[in-house]
Parts: structure tokens; C-alpha cells; sequence
């Protein structure tokens, strides 16, 4: 089992989507799973991206932010860290050693273009996975 583990600064879209969209995949390709966290810890998801999400039939029910533990940075067998422009201090590539795909934050962004950064985290979950393209 390969497990990946998505970090940001609050755990509350990016973050989360990925993980979403790697538990959906693993439904049928085995051998994968995701869990998400953050550096902060954001109170709530963003609400577009659980809209752009549903849109595409992934539900992020029961999906909340979480604060990054010691104990999920050693069940990872790979960390990501999605982006750290929006509070480069609590960027978690000066914590732990990731792979950064420096994704535009989409606080305070509206459907559109959350639903861009939605895809572009798609893209590169299904490359990682080996799966084909859209």
C-alpha cells in the first residue's frame, strides 16, 4: 500500500481535494491511499471546493481540516506539500522534505476558478497513480 500524504498551510482545498481524488481512484486501482493535513489547520473546507468536487460526483462528506502530526509524516511513503504562496512560514517544505506542485491557493476564489485549480490537482493525482487521462 502506497500511502501520500497532501500538506498545505490549512488543510481546507487543495489539500483536501487531493486526497479526495486519490481514495476515489483507489476505489478501483489498489494499492493507494491519501490522507491530508495541514501546517496551521484551517476551522472549516472552503465551500467551492466541496461544489467543484461534488460536480464530479466525489463527495468530501465527513472530509475536515487537520492539523499535521509527527505520526502521518511517518505513515507517508510520500509527502506533497500543494503550494506554499499563500503563508510562506508555514510552508510545509520547511518542515519536512516534499515535492511541492506549487498550486494557486483557492481562498477566496469563486467556482471557476477553483474548479481550474481542481483540475490541475486531477492531472497530476492520475500521473502519479498511473492512470490515463481524462
Amino acid at each position: 500500500m502506497k500511502t501520500v500524504l497532501f500538506v498545505c498551510v490549512h488543510n481546507a482545498g487543495r489539500s483536501q481535494m487531493a486526497e479526495a481524488f486519490v481514495n476515489h481512484y483507489a476505489a478501483s486501482q489498489t494499492g493507494w491511499k491519501a490522507e491530508s493535513a495541514g501546517t496551521v489547520g484551517g476551522k472549516t473546507l472552503n465551500p467551492n471546493a466541496v461544489v467543484v468536487m461534488a460536480e464530479l460526483g466525489i463527495s468530501m462528506e465527513g472530509h475536515a481540516p487537520k492539523l499535521l502530526t509527527q505520526e502521518m509524516v511517518d505513515r507517508a511513503d510520500t509527502i506533497i506539500s500543494m503550494g506554499c504562496g499563500v503563508d510562506a512560514e508555514a510552508c510545509p517544505a520547511k518542515f519536512i522534505l516534499t515535492e511541492d506542485w506549487e498550486l494557486e491557493d483557492p481562498a477566496g476564489q469563486g467556482p471557476d476558478s477553483v474548479r481550474v485549480i481542481r483540475d490541475q490537482i486531477d492531472a497530476r493525482v492520475r500521473q502519479m497513480m498511473g492512470l490515463d487521462a481524462k
